[in-house]
């Protein structure tokens, strides 16, 4: 019998220890903040915790231009996408402005240029000619399926789309970039 009653003692001890550590495992466990303590809890449920309640999202640049809408109700000038160096500008608002003649305006379209270059993406109809700024300035024309690009020189009045056109067809102005 002494051998049993040791070999209690001995399971007893092992139960005790095995209790004890489970007890200073909660402890240690449980002196985390309240949203360790929940981000454990739902990991060990299997809840799914949303990444919004832990940080902030991400904004994504779509490059639209802002207000493209207004100015389309406005102006009838289709503006789509940029990078925000190029945008349209009253023209009584100074000189060095980037100026767009169309067959369809009663008046010049004018865009300000800043920053070491720049592109915009739009839509204007009948464009026949561009005056220049310091910038170095390609732009890019649609006639039916063709595509044209035109150099503008710099400071001066351009000839492009139906006034560079063999044919005198109408051209569409589709893009503008720009670089020092």
């Amino acid at each position: 019998m002494p051998t049993s009653s040791y070999r209690g003692r001995l399971i007893g001890t092992g139960v005790a220890a095995l209790a004890a550590g489970a007890l200073a495992w909660t402890a240690v466990a449980g002196s985390g903040s309240a949203p360790a303590q929940d981000a454990a809890a739902n990991r060990a449920s299997g809840a799914v915790t949303a990444v919004a309640d832990e940080a902030p999202g991400y904004a994504v640049e779509t490059f639209d231009y802002p207000n493209a809408d207004k100015i389309l109700a406005e102006q009838n000038i289709v503006l789509k996408r940029g990078d925000g160096h190029i945008t349209l500008a009253d023209c009584a608002s100074g000189t060095g402005l980037l100026e767009v003649w169309a067959r369809e305006k009663a008046d010049r379209i004018c865009f300000k240029v800043v920053g070491n270059s720049g592109w915009l993406t739009l839509e204007i109809p009948s464009v026949y000619a561009v005056k220049g700024n310091d910038y170095a300035t390609e732009v890019d024309m649609t006639v039916g399926a063709e595509e044209k690009s035109f150099d503008v020189e710099k400071n001066t009045w351009t000839a492009v789309g139906e006034s560079a056109d063999e044919q005198g067809r109408e051209h569409m102005l589709v893009e503008i970039r720009s670089s020092k």
